[in-house]
């Protein structure tokens, strides 16, 4: 039994669901491609639109319910990520066997990694995603493989202080495995050192790891800090889209608010950021899938802050199309997944951006006005709101999620980040206590 559970379907739809052999004569069946993903990501309903404008079979693997609503003819699997064997044994017992099995976000990236595997499909070493998701190994590969970084070093319980005034103030203390800026936190002095170690190993205790385990303490790296999109074909990258951050990330908490692509830093670090990237992806091990990269651009030259085996987060990804018909990533991912043909790695013309609402402060959320006005503005095309109101707010760094998402399409990325601006001024965030 591989227990798979069918949503919303006829008993007739239940039948053809992964052999309707109607939709293409090419075919003895539709492929296959299991997403995991933790319940509640913002990256389902995406995935399964792709996946049905593809005529992929898709099986939504994850920890928790999914809005079964939106799932379509997709079925869903039930897995765990504390008991990652038992849910990788899951997924490979699927039939008809899965031709890919991708993740959405980082929870997901190991267990899709080793059930690829052990299917036999094109996927990456486990031990280079398992790199992804522990920043100290990260840096010790890429210090390795000299990779530009920032200089960084383990602190034990009570070192913090010690081991940053010895790399030099500001610096940036983090936990080695969490992700989305949860737990980083800038230090400029002692005093706020010993402050932000107890504070990250509490939130570090409350995500259910170790509070005595060693913390990260790297040097502040200063200057823009731009995300690359990129795609790994035998180990050669294909930068799918380089996004610039137009607000500064100086700290104390690195709350990200602002895509907007294309670049606007000159060719020649552009080819820097991508060299960096694809360094720093060999440097892992990386050869295969989707990879996600924040850079900083300091006066020394480009720097690797992170690499994630995955693709951007959030619903961030849908500032990004490609081709001549605007296919969006997810699009990308599967046909890239499955080897399928078509413009997978071809970005369509034209600046586009995103803005993510932060949690400007803790409490309740009553409501977000000023919605209309904000579609009004020139350049708008979509806003997502995806906490729902009567929700507890927590912000960052105990948090990780944002309130929702604005996007904007227009002729330059001046007119993007313009209109972005301008729509959000337009919102008012109403917070109770």
């Amino acid at each position: 039994e591989s227990g798979v559970m069918t949503a919303n379907l006829s008993p007739r739809e239940q039948d053809v669901s992964l052999n309707d052999t109607d939709v293409s004569p090419h075919r003895t069946r539709n492929p296959v491609v299991v997403l995991v993903v933790p319940a509640g990501s913002y990256r389902t309903a995406d995935f399964v639109d792709a996946a049905r404008s593809l005529r992929i079979d898709l099986v939504v693997a994850s920890d928790g319910d999914t809005p079964m609503g939106d799932l379509g003819r997709s079925r869903s699997l039930l897995i765990d990520f504390t008991r990652p064997d038992w849910s990788v044994s899951r997924i490979v017992n699927i039939k008809p066997s899965p031709d890919a099995v991708i993740a959405a976000d980082d929870l997901g990236v190991i267990v899709a990694t080793r059930a690829s595997n052990l299917l036999g499909l094109r996927a990456n070493p486990v031990a280079a995603v398992e790199s992804t998701r522990d920043k100290a190994h990260m840096r010790a590969l890429l210090e390795t493989a000299n990779v530009a970084q920032p200089r960084y070093v383990l602190a034990g319980r009570g070192e913090v202080a010690m081991v940053a005034g010895d790399l030099g103030y500001p610096c940036v203390v983090k936990p080695r495995n969490l992700s989305a800026s949860k737990g980083v936190i800038r230090i400029d002095n002692d005093s706020e050192a010993v402050a932000a170690e107890a504070r990250v190993r509490a939130i570090v205790e409350d995500c259910g790891g170790d509070p005595e385990a060693k913390l990260l303490v790297e040097a502040f790296a200063s200057g823009p800090e731009v995300a690359v999109e990129g795609m790994l074909v035998n180990g050669a990258l294909t930068v799918l889209a380089i996004l610039d951050k137009p607000d500064p990330l100086d700290g104390p908490y690195f709350e990200e608010t602002m895509f907007v692509t294309p670049s606007r830093h000159d060719s020649a670090t552009q080819r820097e950021i991508a060299a960096v990237t694809e360094s720093a992806a060999s440097a892992l091990g990386l050869v295969s899938g989707p990879i996600h990269a924040e850079v900083r651009c300091t006066h020394e030259g480009v720097v690797l802050i992170e690499v994630a085996a995955r693709s951007i987060g959030g619903l961030c990804g849908r500032a990004l199309t490609f081709g001549l018909l605007g296919e969006s990533l997810e699009s990308v991912i599967l046909r890239s997944a499955l080897d399928l043909p078509g413009p997978v790695l071809d970005r369509s013309r034209g600046a586009t951006g995103v803005l993510m609402l932060a949690i400007p402060g803790a409490g309740v959320l009553e409501g977000i006005t000023g919605v209309e006005e904000a579609l009004d503005i020139g350049g708008i095309t979509e806003y997502d709101q995806t906490i729902p109101n009567g929700t507890q707010l927590v912000p960052l760094p105990e948090g990780e999620r944002y309130l929702g998402f604005l996007f904007a399409s227009a002729a330059t990325p001046d007119a993007v980040e313009t209109s972005l601006r301008s729509a959000h001024a337009a919102l008012d965030i109403q917070i109770s206590p």
